[in-house]
């Protein structure tokens, strides 16, 4: 890259600067500006308040639930196209998109038809005191379901350029498949794969159409923070709106942080050559 030599070049890079600053920076800045509005005493009682506080942990417990996950999941699918040549294999690559190409809301509904107590199955598993949609499994369910895709299609890109000659020479060597794993094949893509749990994360706690077609929006048993904010609006009580925009974008900066971190690690990665 060089640096810009003329007015033009000048005048076009100051032009995505100011554009970054009203569209991004302004917006973020005024949330944590409306959320200290009230003082930092108003501030803490909301921090304080229930429905806050159980909101914060629904949203915890649904990402620390998805992303072991979506981890196994996307290791696993990852290893299995690029390290084997079966018939159907482009079709299951394409199948990985599907959470990319649905609206989170029409990936809801459909969570909602197949396990709701309309539903045969979900009838079946209401009469055994089983129940998914509108409780925190099925937040659960449709969080794993949009970030499925993350890890996998991070890996998959990652794996192909590294390939699998070390794995073919410690099998010949007389290794079995767990140490091949975990003595190459985990060491080779470990930031690669940490990049994929921060997105994976990232999009875990800030999920809202899907979730909020499941959850049902019972105070104090299915709110995540995400849904929280919009019945805080609601109820015209703007300062614990903004308060829990706050914790999500303080939650998104820390992710950005490690972010960034990741993505210069997997850029070494994936231009490394092969061995």
């Amino acid at each position: 890259m060089k640096k810009p030599s003329n007015w033009k070049q000048w005048t076009l890079v100051g032009a995505a600067v100011l554009l970054a600053l009203l569209l991004l920076v302004l917006p973020l800045s005024l949330i944590f500006v409306r959320a200290l509005s009230g003082g930092w005493e108003m501030l803490a009682a909301n921090l304080a308040d229930g429905e806050m506080r159980h909101a914060i942990g629904l949203t915890l417990l649904a990402a620390a639930l998805t992303v072991p996950v979506n981890v196994v999941f996307g290791v696993l699918l990852a290893w299995c196209v690029t390290r084997y040549a079966f018939r159907g294999r482009k079709l299951l690559i394409t199948l990985i998109d599907i959470p990319y190409a649905t609206s989170p809301v029409v990936a809801g509904l459909c969570y909602l038809v197949v396990y709701g107590m309309e539903s045969a199955f979900g009838g079946w598993l209401y009469e055994r005191d089983i129940q998914l949609m509108f409780a925190w499994p099925g937040i659960v369910m449709v969080t794993i379901f949009v970030t499925s895709p993350f890890v996998a299609r991070i890996l998959i890109p990652l794996m192909q350029v590294q390939g699998s000659e070390e794995e073919h020479a410690a099998l010949t060597l007389g290794a079995n498949g767990w140490q091949i794993f975990r003595l190459i094949t985990l060491p080779n893509i470990k930031w690669g794969l940490l990049y994929g749990v921060v997105i994976t994360n990232a999009r875990a706690v800030g999920e809202f159409g899907a979730v909020s077609v499941v959850a049902g929006a019972i105070r104090g048993q299915t709110l995540t923070l995400p849904l929280l904010i919009e019945q805080l609006n609601d109820d015209n009580k703007a300062v614990a709106a903004f308060t829990a925009a706050a914790l999500l974008a303080c939650m998104a900066l820390l992710t950005l942080v490690v972010k960034t971190v990741m993505e210069r690690r997997q850029e070494g990665l994936l231009t490394r050559p092969s061995h």
